[in-house]
């Protein structure tokens, strides 16, 4: 289990004041009419696509044209503006331009050790659901029903690419209410850790989204050189204490989240707020407070392509000068 677990899955009182201060949060900005967001949005840097972006120096990412980016430090920005505190580990984030889409990815890198991949024939599908079931139903005893959160089944079962290093996995929960929740993961291997790609996402556009982030982002992205999975060197690097089965174990952010009943608090916002929403969790607690982002998110869009527009503009007159 990583730092980020233990650094903001172990206190109860703090994710409540997180949630409070987005919720605090939210009814300034519908009382102010969104403009202490859009005054955040004009500091935000965006990056319009059409060229390669790099992830920090783990990565690279040739962007598509009708998306655009956010480094680490605005990445980072963008949690602030959320009233969550940035886990550090950011390292850039994908957003669709067109207005309509109400979706993001966002990434992460998590310097564990080298994760071997031994297991990638023998990932244990059944067993692992069968201990996200027996942890959930053991947590719910302590719940009210509306607070209960019950493991269906997969989504799609976790498998590995060995020819990319990519584990992937993707589980179906409900509500007390039998209202639907996928957690959605894809982890990157690389040679001392894995980077994780958290999507963003609303049901109704859910395996549109999916299908984008498999198809046009997630091929496009590139391991530099000496942090690929196969530079590892055995002599020099640290190995991971887990595998491919402890990492769908220990990094699902609905492990940790049934622990400290996260989901539960996530599900009675969301549902006062009259949203259907699809909480897609990628490394630990990571993305949740992206999905109350998205809530916002239409709020700073609006000023999202004029600032991009601007940044392009003093960018070209830059080139020309020179």
């Amino acid at each position: 289990m990583n730092k980020r677990l233990d650094n903001t899955c172990s206190n109860k009182m703090k994710w409540g004041q997180t949630i409070f201060g987005a919720l605090l949060a939210l009814s300034l900005v519908l009382l102010s009419g969104g403009n202490a967001w859009a005054s955040s949005n004009e500091q935000l840097k965006w990056i319009e696509g059409g060229r390669k972006v790099d992830l920090g120096k783990m990565a690279t990412v040739e962007l598509d044209s009708s998306l655009l980016f956010l480094d680490a430090a605005n990445t980072a920005k963008v949690s602030e503006m959320n009233h969550e505190k940035p886990s550090g580990k950011e390292i850039g984030s994908i957003f669709p331009k067109d207005e309509n889409q109400n979706w993001e990815v966002v990434f992460e890198y998590y310097e564990l050790g080298h994760i071997k991949d031994d297991e990638k024939e023998d990932i244990d599908a059944d067993g692992i659901l069968d201990s996200y079931k027996e942890g959930t139903e053991e947590s719910n005893k302590e719940k009210a029903e509306s607070d209960r959160l019950y493991v269906t089944g997969w989504d799609v079962e976790p498998f590995y690419n060995e020819a990319t290093h990519n584990l992937t996995w993707s589980m179906l929960a409900e509500d007390g209410n039998k209202e639907k929740l996928i957690n959605y993961n894809v982890r990157l291997l690389t040679r001392q850790g894995y980077i994780s790609a958290i999507l963003v996402s609303d049901p109704a556009h859910l395996d549109a989204d999916k299908k984008f982030l498999n198809e046009k982002i997630l091929p496009k992205l590139t391991v530099k050189s000496g942090e690929r999975y196969e530079d590892f060197n055995a002599s020099t690097d640290k190995i991971a204490e887990y595998g491919l089965t402890g990492l769908i174990l220990g990094g699902a952010g609905l492990a940790v989240a049934k622990k400290v009943g996260l989901l539960a608090l996530l599900i009675a916002f969301f549902k006062g707020a009259g949203i259907k929403v699809i909480i897609l969790i990628g490394a630990a607690c990571a993305g949740m407070f992206g999905v109350i982002g998205k809530f916002f998110a239409k709020l700073f869009r609006k000023k999202k392509s004029e600032s991009v527009h601007n940044e392009t503009n003093v960018q070209d007159q830059s080139e020309t000068l020179q």
